[in-house]
């Protein structure tokens, strides 16, 4: 099979359920910008981290790509590759272990650091762009509303993930000073 099918050339993708839209659409910056977070996460995970951070990031990016399948589906009845509850509460769980080891924040924290802590960091803004633009999608079309929470949560967990590897690395996290 080739990578090219030219059935793009004229400003239009296919769908899930072969509609077509131009590339323009809401929908399609919205599981772009997914797929450009999951490449961003790709370029963490060729630094050296500890295994669980490794693991984690390893599963988020597959994770990322129901997020994307579920975003390229507007068929809302088609429960194939729908983002659950459960993708969300391991997050949540993911936060609270590493939090556990991290001192409460008692002031803002500039994204910096360590060099892999500030890609996590560029990673969270991805992320919360990536949210941004599916609560514009979500104003005209309908979608999946655990796609939302997921992302929501999603960029909480590279902020503590960022802040976990600063102090792994005895490095303190960047306080803002006004």
């Amino acid at each position: 099979m080739k990578i090219y099918t030219k059935t793009g050339d004229d400003g239009t993708t296919g769908l899930i359920g072969n509609k077509r839209v131009k590339k323009s659409d809401p929908r399609i910056a919205s599981y772009g910008m997914v797929d450009e977070l999951n490449a961003s996460i790709g370029i963490i995970l060729s630094s050296k981290l500890g295994k669980d951070i490794h693991d984690l990031l390893t599963k988020i990016q597959n994770d990322l790509f129901v997020v994307g399948a579920d975003l390229a589906n507007p068929n809302l009845e088609n429960k194939s590759n729908r983002v659950t509850s459960e993708m969300t509460s391991y997050l949540e769980k993911e936060i609270d272990r590493l939090e556990e080891k991290l001192s409460p924040i008692t002031y803002f924290i500039l994204p910096g650091g360590d060099l892999i802590a500030s890609r996590v960091h560029l990673a969270r803004a991805i992320c919360r762009r990536a949210e941004t633009n599916m609560v514009s999608l979500s104003e005209v079309d309908k979608i999946n509303s655990l796609c939302l929470i997921y992302m929501n949560r999603l960029s909480d967990l590279l902020f503590v993930v960022a802040r976990t590897i600063n102090k792994r690395k005895k490095i303190s996290d960047v306080a803002w000073k006004k």
